[in-house]
């Protein structure tokens, strides 16, 4: 964002005015809040705030322009905060609500938002979480883990479908020469913990906390939610994918993996192949590839369709 201008328009007797205009009020609505969730007391050049939000706020009868201003810059962080909680639920779980806050805070200022969705929020979580790993210390590994898969989730419910390959498009070209290609809404996540189940048990847990607060009657002497265990490292292999859009977790074979993995990075599909290792089966790899097949998971890569590959 480009920086604002000094003062607001007097008045917005062109579109050049209106451009500063426009400047002058996000700049002042995407301040970060202090540390009271208020707007700042002085603007970016030290000027008091209450004197610059009357340049292009104007008061009325029961809030001034500062208080007014205030609203919306509220109501911008707050939004904003809302939505990182929704996506990452599993880091919530992970960090503790102190530590997530805080990570959130710190994100949110270093990356702010520069899309027209929310959906966009934590595309850029997982590297910023690695370039700053005193934010989520000592859990700074599994904390990437969880960001990963939870941006992943994303990436499944609404990632780009391209139309998927039939078995005929396979014989178009010798397995030595074949290149497919996965669907781009496919996540293949190789990781160090079971984050799958436990970010399932997060959303169960949050599902039953919601379901107690909304019956009648419920008194505080009603039965915890017990927080969900931080999962202990077991390697596990998961593609993160939507069906009959309906989002999924599949666990994969460490073999399959491997598979799924050479075909994403262009490798021939008898390179794939092979790199599942001598221990899979001819029978396994084949079941392997009649359920990717039912799954829509192949496609095209690029934007070369096999028949046509070099």
């Amino acid at each position: 964002m480009k920086r604002p201008p000094k003062h607001a328009p007097k008045r917005i007797a062109s579109t050049g005015d209106l451009r500063s205009f426009q400047r002058m009020m996000a700049a002042a609505v995407t301040r970060p809040l202090t540390s009271t969730d208020g707007l700042q007391s002085k603007w970016i050049d030290g000027r008091p705030m209450d004197k610059v939000a009357s340049e292009f706020v104007k008061p009325n009868d029961r809030l001034s322009s500062f208080e007014r201003l205030q609203l919306y810059n509220r109501m911008y962080w707050f939004r904003l905060y809302d939505a990182i909680q929704d996506d990452c639920p599993g880091l919530r779980a992970v960090l503790g609500d102190r530590v997530f806050w805080r990570l959130a805070q710190a994100y949110l200022e270093a990356r702010p938002s520069r899309s027209f969705t929310l959906r966009n929020l934590c595309s850029r979580l997982v590297d910023f979480i690695r370039e700053n790993p005193r934010l989520t210390a000592p859990r700074t590994a599994l904390a990437i883990e969880v960001a990963r898969f939870e941006w992943a989730q994303t990436v499944a419910f609404d990632g780009e479908a391209r139309p998927v390959l039939e078995a005929a498009d396979f014989a178009a070209l010798p397995p030595t020469r074949l290149r497919i290609g996965l669907q781009p809404y496919i996540s293949l996540l190789e990781l160090r913990h079971p984050i799958d189940t436990f970010v399932i048990s997060v959303k169960r847990r949050d599902a039953m906390r919601s379901e107690a607060s909304n019956t009648p009657g419920a008194s505080a002497s009603a039965r915890p939610v017990l927080r969900p265990r931080t999962p202990r490292a077991k390697r596990t292999w998961v593609a993160v994918h939507r069906h009959n859009n309906r989002l999924f977790y599949k666990r994969l074979d460490p073999a399959a993996y491997r598979i799924l993995d050479a075909l994403s990075h262009g490798l021939t599909l008898s390179r794939a192949v092979a790199a599942a290792g001598s221990g899979a089966r001819p029978a396994q790899v084949r079941n392997w590839f009649t359920t990717w097949m039912a799954l829509g998971w192949f496609c095209a890569r690029g934007n070369k369709h096999p028949a046509n590959a070099s």
